[in-house]
């Protein structure tokens, strides 16, 4: 048998192989085995009971996390000339419209989320190849169309994330970094996985919510207790 690596040793010796932990264990567990020299995302993925081929399966929502992400998002604000003033305060780091798409035409996408408005969304329609691949094409169900840019920006540099579920009924997400207090993390996991029960589909039969895990990057995975969520 191999021998154990110093930091292998460590999460043998901090977590218990198989053994499902409360919520609030695993915020503090998930700083105790992480060892990486960069400031490490911590991440959660959830393992829902549904079949996300049938529509009336699909989970898919936005969540604002109390504590934000930890994350620079860079945001572009793709509107009408009246509402660039309000995007810029709101912290938009791009705003404008036929400009930037020009350059999305020509291959730029430097951004973590385009915010527009109903209005501009003709003009977006032949960026779909470019930006539909990247997830970043705007969408009313996450929030980034909408006729209240600034407000929309405003909640995405505080910490609002969408999330989807995979065709494995996965749902993976970034929750905060590894060096956000116990309590910080445990906020946030918090929120975003009473924000997945809320949206529990009607024809979602049996256990919903299968299993939960909690990682740091490059960490081993932590075994979350569903029930001490609810």
């Amino acid at each position: 048998m191999s021998k154990l690596t110093k930091n292998q040793k460590l999460v043998a010796d901090k977590v218990e192989a198989g053994k499902a932990y409360s919520l609030k264990e695993a915020a503090e567990l998930v700083k105790e085995i992480t060892t990486t020299k960069f400031e490490a995302s911590v991440d959660i993925d959830v393992r829902l009971g549904v079949d996300p081929r049938k529509a009336n399966q699909m989970v898919r929502g936005v969540v604002s996390l109390p504590n934000g992400t930890g994350k620079v998002t860079r945001v572009l604000a793709l509107c009408t000339p009246d509402q660039e003033a309000a995007a810029k305060e709101a912290g938009a780091d791009y705003v404008g419209l036929d400009e930037y798409i020009d350059k999305i035409k020509q291959g730029w996408t430097d951004v973590d989320v385009i915010i527009t408005m109903p209005s501009c969304m003709g003009k977006l329609g032949p960026l779909g190849r470019i930006l539909g691949p990247r997830g970043l094409m705007p969408n009313p169900k996450s929030g980034t169309v909408t006729m209240d840019v600034a407000k929309a920006v405003k909640e995405v540099k505080q910490g609002k994330i969408d999330f989807k579920v995979d065709k494995a009924g996965i749902i993976h997400a970034s929750i905060g970094k590894v060096t956000f207090t116990p309590q910080q993390i445990f906020e946030n996991a918090k929120e975003f996985l009473q924000t997945i029960i809320k949206l529990k589909p009607a024809a979602a039969k049996g256990t919903y919510m299968k299993s939960v895990f909690i990682s740091s990057t490059m960490s081993a995975g932590i075994k979350v207790d569903p029930k001490s969520v609810e």
